[in-house]
């Protein structure tokens, strides 16, 4: 499989993004081949997509640096490992591509989230407010970086060091972000996008699973995150939270049918 393709297969919405960002060349790359985001307005990354630093695509691309190629490679290993539910394997993995290419560590989202499983909730928190720092458009991101503090000093502490982030297009996980930021009932989230899409329906229930983990109460997060594991989009191949969804039963010990 060609470096390209490599990169690429982990990606659904198009990015064009110019490597003029980090590189002297404004030669711009095309990750995919749908609509592109325009890169006058803020970039909002969601978890279906796998974006390293752009100057360690432009590297990978051009064989330029061997590392940023293997670090990339890295990378994808891991997020297999992950969705596989080797979560320790998968940080061995993003920590080698941190190793290879230290620029990675500013866009690594998925380390994050294999820390938080690990019970490594400073370093999670870490990672997720390394990633804001280069996109603060990222709702998913402000909320787990929430998720860890919440276990490192409790709920009120971490809404108090809350991240405030852009304006999310996605309407479920603007109102989960909301929900997290200043609180309120999960219940009424999951009902406002019961009737909804497949995919509003998984982020509400899995969000409102995770709040109520913060909150200690940990049967209605089974609930919940049980739900979107069993949900139509919670069975999707494509969707890294859709397996992520079924790490986290794993991890917990959630037997069900």
């Amino acid at each position: 499989m060609s470096a390209f393709m490599s990169i690429s297969h982990n990606l659904k919405p198009s990015v064009l993004v110019s490597p003029s960002l980090h590189h002297s060349s404004s030669f711009p790359i095309l990750l995919s081949s749908k609509q592109p985001f325009s890169l006058t307005h803020p970039l909002n990354l969601t978890r279906r997509i796998f974006l390293p630093s752009v100057s360690g695509i432009w590297d990978a691309l051009t064989g330029a640096n061997n590392n940023a190629r293997e670090a990339v490679l890295a990378i994808r290993r891991g997020m297999s490992l992950f969705r596989q539910g080797d979560v320790s394997g998968s940080l061995v993995e993003f920590d080698k591509a941190i190793q290879l290419d230290p620029r990675q560590k500013a866009y690594l989202w998925q380390r994050g989230l294999s820390l938080y499983y690990l019970n490594r909730f400073e370093e999670g928190a870490e990672q997720f407010r390394f990633d804001v720092a280069q996109n603060p458009n990222d709702t998913e991101e402000s909320i787990w970086c929430f998720l860890c503090e919440a276990q490192l000093y409790g709920v009120d502490e971490a809404r108090k060091r809350f991240l405030e982030v852009g304006i999310d297009p996605r309407p479920v996980m603007r109102e989960a972000y909301n929900l997290f930021k200043d609180g309120g009932d999960p219940e009424k989230l999951v009902a406002a996008f019961s009737g909804g899409r497949d995919s509003e329906y998984f982020y509400a229930s899995l969000y409102a699973g995770l709040y109520y983990e913060s909150q200690n109460d940990i049967d209605a997060a089974k609930v919940h995150i049980v739900a979107a594991c069993q949900s139509s989009y919670g069975q999707r191949s494509d969707d890294y939270m859709a397996a992520l969804s079924k790490v986290h039963c794993q991890c917990r010990n959630w037997v069900f049918n």
